[in-house]
């Protein structure tokens, strides 16, 4: 628990918050600017699951509306609410794409949380790594990424064709995207 003077911060304050504010939606964390609260001891893992003071958070409507608060700033990850804000640690991307429909024209990829992107202009197809060992990434909203697990990209790979350059990648909702770093 991280305390700022009078009001302590605690993972079900946050999720009361972030449930309140997910009605209808996911909130606007990006018109949010609260006093930082400090840390919480809340981390993401690369493979995509949370964990509270080193238990894994089982409950999944408890991970999706952590996620629904989730914002990223520069290269630090905070749970927000319009009164608060609580720095996080995140080891690789905050969500793992896990799943996509592949169509002709669009791809559409689904997370871990649940959230569906559809990859183009604003949902970039972002390649790191190299040659040898690619690390595939999809744009999610505001700065958050969602890895591309193997299976995924293996079928985006599969689906692959030359583009303009001569790369090899996917096309969607009229962008292209070459699958090489």
């Amino acid at each position: 628990m991280a305390e700022n003077s009078d009001k302590s911060v605690s993972a079900e304050g946050l999720a009361a918050a972030a449930s309140k504010a997910s009605k209808g939606g996911l909130p606007p964390v990006h018109l949010w600017n609260p006093p930082y609260c400090g840390e919480i001891d809340i981390e993401i893992r690369a493979d995509g699951s949370w964990f509270h003071e080193g238990t894994p958070i089982g409950r999944p409507a408890m991970v999706r509306l952590f996620a629904g608060i989730l914002k990223r700033e520069e290269d630090r990850f905070f749970l927000v609410t319009p009164v608060e804000k609580v720095g996080i640690r995140v080891q690789d991307a905050p969500f793992v794409a896990e799943d996509a429909d592949i169509a002709p024209d669009r791809i559409t990829f689904t997370t871990n949380v649940g959230d569906p992107v559809t990859a183009g202009p604003g949902h970039a197809i972002i390649m790191r790594g190299d040659a040898a060992e690619p690390r595939p990434y999809v744009h999610v909203r505001a700065g958050l990424e969602a890895l591309i697990d193997r299976k995924t990209f293996y079928r985006l790979a599969d689906a692959a064709e030359p583009g303009p350059d001569g790369r090899i990648g996917v096309t969607s909702n009229g962008e292209f995207f070459p699958l090489e770093p």
